[in-house]
C-alpha cells in the first residue's frame, strides 16, 4: 500500500499532527493522481490500524498515538519480514557477519 506508506511517512515527518485534519479523499486523490476509490481503500486500511479516524461530516483526522502505532507496525514488519529476507540474502551470498558489522559501524559514524 504505497499511498498508506506515504501518509504514514507524512505523519512521522510531522506534516500531519495528532488530531489534525488530513486532506479529504478527493483532495488526496488529486494530490497523488489516483482514483478516489484507491484513497477510500487506503483511508479504510489506516482507520483499521487506528492511525486515522473519521469524524462524520467533518473529515478524516490523525488519531492520538498514530506515530507510535506506525513505528510499531513498521518495526514488526522489519523484524518479521525484512530482516529474515536480509538474513537469507546474507546466507545465500555468503557474506561474513564481520563484514556486515563493519559496514554497520561505518554507517553509524556517518550519521
Amino acid at each position: 500500500m504505497q499511498i498508506a506508506d506515504r501518509i504514514c511517512d507524512e505523519i512521522l515527518q510531522g506534516q500531519y499532527t495528532e488530531e489534525e485534519r488530513i486532506p479529504s479523499v478527493r483532495e488526496y486523490a488529486a494530490t497523488v493522481e489516483v482514483n478516489a476509490n484507491t484513497v477510500v481503500r487506503t483511508y479504510d486500511y489506516l482507520q483499521g490500524q487506528e492511525i486515522i479516524h473519521n469524524k462524520r461530516g467533518i473529515g478524516y483526522f490523525v488519531s492520538a498515538g498514530a506515530k507510535d502505532r506506525i513505528i510499531a507496525l513498521r518495526k514488526n514488519t522489519f523484524l518479521h519480514e525484512d530482516l529474515p529476507e536480509f538474513f537469507r540474502q546474507v546466507k545465500t551470498l555468503d557474506i561474513p557477519m564481520k563484514e556486515i558489522e563493519k559496514m554497520y559501524k561505518e554507517y553509524l559514524t556517518q550519521q
